[in-house]
């Protein structure tokens, strides 16, 4: 279906001052919906707000085709359910010159996410099988001379760290320091980055009567890292600060920390605070802020954090609560969700739906200790081992708390 004969969203978008000043933004490209416009018709919405990249969660080829020769650069994911079969050099080459070599150069594809979140599955085959898959993903490219311009890499969720508040005591959960060293050393050894899903929300959401609103909006006076010294004016900052100092703790500071989603929900449950459409665009439109600062974190303040954005749609078929399906910034028409500047001179009301495609899991769920207000924990935390450690981490937050509150 070509873009003239479906014209499904006629994009004649003029992004505002605002998007300009952002420029070169990276925005997850989920597809887990029923009414989502054919990837041609994407196209001119992803160039008018200077998006200059974009994450897949698959190798869609329909996506993959629709942009190529636009400059716009990938990162394309190669789903959990296969890890397993890329344990085969043979296997992990086929996937390479199949999903990856026969669109270069064409399509821009920079980079390849094996897996997804896959350590917090606490699923022991499945992690098992993440670091050979990287290994051999990264072999095929070299084999085939594409390891200079494609990178490979994972992207985890906060449910790594046993412990996140204060960022300097940021560290890895124990029963993973083992696997993620083993994976930062992958990192350091290719020249990749670690990249993670950083989502103040459900920190929020865990725990409202004690997180300022404000802080997770990028709009409070902020804290100070007892342990540091340093002033954090946002949850966001010290979230990654917190990953930084679990990766200095197992001796990899110089692998360069990447953010592959961070996102707000406009819609949400009952049960789901801070769930609403002002919040969404509170949070996304003074990201895009920082993004355009082009700043870094108080413990890297010259990183670059290579931010992508969750998500480019709304996706109605994500299963779990209401605030799954609403992260988008547009609509499956192609209108935005919220006002972040866009002025839209010309839209189609129709609608031509694509099939679904794959999007990242299930959102990390939040199980925070009592006071822990940035204590971020995977799915099954209440069947981890090592909770009680953390008391005198719990003891200090709530010092800190009260004195803040």
């Amino acid at each position: 279906m070509s873009m003239d004969s479906s014209k499904l969203i006629l994009l004649l978008f003029s992004a505002s001052l605002f998007f300009t000043a952002a420029s070169s933004i990276g925005i997850n490209y989920g597809q887990i919906a029923n009414n989502l416009p054919h990837p041609e018709a994407v196209v001119p919405l992803v160039k008018s707000i200077d998006a200059t990249r974009l994450k897949l969660y698959d190798a869609d080829p329909r996506v993959l085709k629709a942009f190529a020769n636009t400059g716009v650069e990938f990162i394309v994911g190669l789903g959990n359910e296969y890890l397993a079969t890329m344990r085969d050099p043979k296997q992990a080459q086929a996937w390479v010159k199949t999903n990856v070599q026969c669109y270069l150069p064409a399509t821009k594809i920079t980079c390849i996410a094996v897996g997804n979140e896959v350590l917090t599955f606490n699923d022991s085959t499945l992690a098992s099988n993440l670091l050979p898959a990287m290994e051999n993903i990264h072999a095929a490219l070299v084999s085939l001379n594409l390891d200079k311009q494609v990178m490979v890499t994972t992207a985890h969720n906060l449910g790594i760290l046993e412990v996140s508040y204060p960022p300097s005591a940021g560290a890895f959960r124990r029963d993973l320091t083992q696997k993620l060293s083993c994976i930062l050393d992958f990192h350091s050894k290719v020249g990749s980055p670690f990249l993670v899903n950083a989502y103040p929300f459900f920190a929020y959401r865990a725990n409202p009567k004690q997180i300022p609103l404000d802080f997770v909006l990028f709009e409070g006076s902020g804290i100070v890292d007892t342990g540091s010294g340093l002033h954090y004016d946002n949850m966001f900052h010290a979230q990654i600060d917190a990953v930084h100092s679990a990766i200095e703790k197992v001796g990899y500071k110089n692998v360069c920390l990447q953010i592959s989603e961070t996102g707000w929900p406009s819609k949400g449950d009952a049960d789901e605070a801070g769930a609403t459409l002002d919040n969404a665009r509170k949070y996304n439109g003074n990201l895009l802020k920082l993004i355009a600062e082009k700043k870094g974190t108080p413990m890297r303040p010259n990183l670059n954090l290579n931010i992508y954005v969750f998500a480019l749609f709304n996706e109605n078929q994500k299963p779990g609560p209401t605030s799954e399906r609403n992260f988008g910034l547009f609509k499956p028409d192609g209108t935005p969700v919220y006002n972040l500047g866009f002025n839209v001179t010309g839209l189609a009301s129709t609608n031509s739906p694509s099939s679904g495609g794959s999007s990242g899991g299930t959102m990390p769920s939040v199980s925070a200790p009592p006071n822990g207000y940035l204590s971020i924990t995977a799915d099954d935390a209440e069947r981890l081992p090592f909770r009680g450690p953390l008391s005198v981490f719990c003891l200090m937050v709530s010092t800190i708390l009260a004195l803040w509150l």
